[in-house]
């Protein structure tokens, strides 16, 4: 299947692996593309991605679409679609990974990409976009990324990355993540995509607390190390507002990450502010995913003109 398929003016489906709490799902469905099919192996996260997406996509959970283990997943079963998305694991390629990228062991995290892999070979679909914390570029000397850039590329599709902060799009946090983005049938050094430019701040840390706050742009929210204190070099959590120091919350997490208020946490708070530390800014992936849609549309037209 290559960009010439036939491709819906109104409407893509996509599948949101590793969802989390589904910052993917959020940032396609609100482009006008279907999810189709989900997987999450945290209970938690599960609990959060179903009490919010159940309401936009119904289908995906009447369905039986939303698994849990992608492992346990016969591929061919899922349904048809035309993107891949996933944050897959970031353990195994991040500092507090102990890096060790594909190699890694323990709970088989190093080699969940290569289940991403087994899908594209089985459905085929005309695009993936996948994300990642900053340091998988370096890993071992560069050799992950590459070994992750070929693989993809002997499949067939284009690779084309690049660092994404979520303050590059509006969102008062650095947040640094690699996003890598392919098309299935076209070659990396003659595909034409390119990745949306940064965008003006739009709120500061004083509009997300109501008050003035210390800081303009707000520390990369994380997982863990919470209440280090503000003069603790490890902190993220901690702001000066007025003169006192408040620790963030979820409500203040939430928007943040993109999320709106609409957005509800069926959890406990430490369980609430793990997942918003492994999600996704998802106006940072909204952008990406809309300057896919447009180019894939774009590509689909030419081939038409042709």
């Amino acid at each position: 299947m290559s960009l010439s398929s036939l491709i819906s003016d109104s409407e893509f489906r996509f599948i949101d692996l590793f969802a989390g709490i589904g910052g993917f799902h959020l940032a396609l469905h609100s482009l006008g593309a279907e999810c189709v099919f989900a997987s999450e192996i945290d209970i938690h996260a599960r609990t959060t991605y179903e009490h919010n997406h159940k309401k936009i996509s119904p289908e995906l959970f009447t369905a039986s679409n939303f698994a849990g283990d992608i492992t346990d997943v016969d591929y061919k079963k899922i349904p048809d679609f035309e993107i891949l998305c996933g944050g897959f694991p970031c353990q195994p390629f991040s500092q507090a990974g102990y890096k060790r990228g594909f190699h890694d062991g323990k709970n088989n995290r190093g080699n969940l990409f290569f289940e991403i892999v087994e899908i594209l070979k089985i459905k085929k679909p005309q695009a993936f976009f996948l994300e990642n914390v900053r340091h998988i570029k370096n890993h071992d000397e560069g050799q992950t990324f590459i070994a992750i850039q070929e693989t993809l590329e002997k499949l067939g599709y284009s690779f084309h990355w690049k660092m994404v902060k979520a303050s590059d799009h509006g969102l008062p946090q650095h947040r640094p993540r690699i996003f890598m983005v392919g098309f299935k049938g076209e070659k990396t050094k003659t595909c034409e995509f390119k990745f949306p430019e940064a965008v003006p701040l739009t709120i500061s840390m004083s509009d997300i607390f109501g008050e003035p706050c210390n800081k303009r742009i707000g520390y990369t929210l994380r997982v863990g190390g919470r209440g280090s204190g503000l003069m603790d070099r490890r902190n993220w959590d901690s702001y000066s507002l007025s003169g006192r120091t408040v620790r963030l919350t979820s409500k203040e997490g939430k928007k943040m990450m993109g999320l709106d208020d609409s957005f509800e946490f069926p959890v406990s708070e430490s369980q609430a502010m793990k997942q918003l530390g492994n999600s996704v800014a998802v106006p940072a992936v909204r952008a990406t995913a809309k300057a896919m849609i447009e180019y894939m549309k774009q590509a689909k037209s030419r081939r038409k003109a042709a």
